[in-house]
């Protein structure tokens, strides 16, 4: 486990993807990143990860056993986000082949632009990307943290 980062993803149902990479996988680092993203009493869905057994306190949380196989239980599906991770992770072994933990916080943001405009026609997105473009200019230095 100590090569492998972690990464916490957030979907509306319908809508876009929160996506962070994160220091570990404990209740300390990920619930307030959830605080921050979801506004309290949303209805909430997880899998079984015990570090989320504390939003049920703020929201209405229902959860999937994925070791179990379970895909949905009732109402309760992860299957958006787990659509965004096919993303990323079919997009980072067939375009890029290998990220380092330095960059790959950028490289889930480029994914979380491309996921979370998806529906746009090729011509919107590359506007929406020109009209982003003050102060953007990456450096070598800064590239490699040599500032």
């Amino acid at each position: 486990m100590s090569t492998k980062a972690a990464v916490i993803g957030m979907k509306a149902r319908g809508g876009n993807v929160v996506a962070k990479v994160v220091e570990n996988r404990t209740r300390e680092t990920l619930l307030p990143v959830v605080y921050e993203n979801v506004k309290d009493g949303t209805t909430i869905m997880t899998d079984e990860y015990s570090a989320y057994n504390d939003l049920k306190n703020y929201y209405n949380h229902f959860t999937v056993n994925d070791s179990a196989k379970e895909c949905v239980n009732l109402m309760a599906h992860t299957n958006g986000v787990e659509n965004f991770w096919s993303h990323l992770k079919r997009g980072i072994d067939g375009i890029y082949h290998q990220v380092s933990k330095p960059h790959l916080q950028a490289y889930v943001n480029e994914f979380s632009f491309r996921f979370n405009t998806r529906k746009d026609k090729t011509q919107q997105r590359f506007d929406l990307v020109l009209s982003d473009l003050t102060n953007t200019r990456l450096t070598y230095n800064k590239l490699t943290g040599n500032e």
